[in-house]
């Protein structure tokens, strides 16, 4: 199932990655020249953003100071999103068209929860919190990279959630091919401990991935279980 178009960004092209001064600054080759790229994915992604990593860009306004942005990058298994600006449209397209198990009346997004903005509304009853995990450890899609606070902010609100009487879903949008999902429990003890504490109150566990197809579509793959 098509969830989003790539080609929708505008012309696509393709860059080396060399190095990464900054979070969210990468410098690419293309064309024999190089290049600033933006990079929306703040995680650590030493596995992926290597010397010689081929990714895929499109070209940013003029205004901005960096002269593409990174989408994907060419892995294993093929292209892999690599642009956490568009998590939210490719999740909202996923819930709209069934990944909850059944098909909602209403979606809001950013919804602000306690201290924070939880990413979806559904149906005025139940909290949805998105992540996308991009690191493979075998078979498995894990989160997070590199340690995240708001991460774990956001699992207590969906706790907080389910004590006031909404339902709360910990969704997990897996970019790689693996077969199962788990917490980072050596990076981040605390996401994890916390995950497992959400689960326990009553958050729900929802896990699917997505692949870039030849057409550079992004389409809705299997669901996938938590690794035991």
């Amino acid at each position: 199932m098509k969830l989003f178009s790539l080609n929708s960004l505008g012309k696509l092209e393709e860059a080396t990655f060399v190095e990464r001064p900054n979070r969210f600054t990468a410098i690419c080759r293309k064309d024999g020249k190089n290049i600033r790229c933006h990079v929306a994915d703040s995680g650590r992604l030493k596995e992926i953003l290597t010397e010689g990593r081929k990714l895929l860009v499109v070209k940013n306004p003029p205004d901005l100071k960096t002269d593409y942005k990174i989408l994907a990058a060419k892995m294993e298994e093929g292209w892999i999103l690599l642009n956490t600006s568009l998590h939210s449209k490719i999740g909202k397209e996923a819930i709209k068209n069934g990944v909850l198990g059944f098909i909602p009346k209403e979606i809001k997004t950013e919804v602000k929860w306690g201290n924070s903005r939880i990413d979806y509304l559904i149906d005025s009853n139940t909290f949805v919190e998105l992540k996308g995990s991009n690191l493979l450890v075998g078979n498995r899609c894990i989160f997070p990279d590199a340690p995240t606070e708001r991460g774990t902010k956001h699992l207590r609100e969906l706790i907080d959630a389910v004590k006031d009487g909404y339902s709360a879903i910990i969704m997990i949008m897996a970019l790689r091919d693996c077969e199962c999902f788990q917490t980072n429990k050596k990076l981040d003890p605390q996401f994890s401990e916390i995950f497992e504490m959400a689960l326990n109150s009553g958050v729900r566990f929802l896990a699917f991935k997505i692949e870039i197809n030849r057409d550079y579509d992004i389409v809705l793959k299997d669901k996938i279980p938590l690794c035991r």
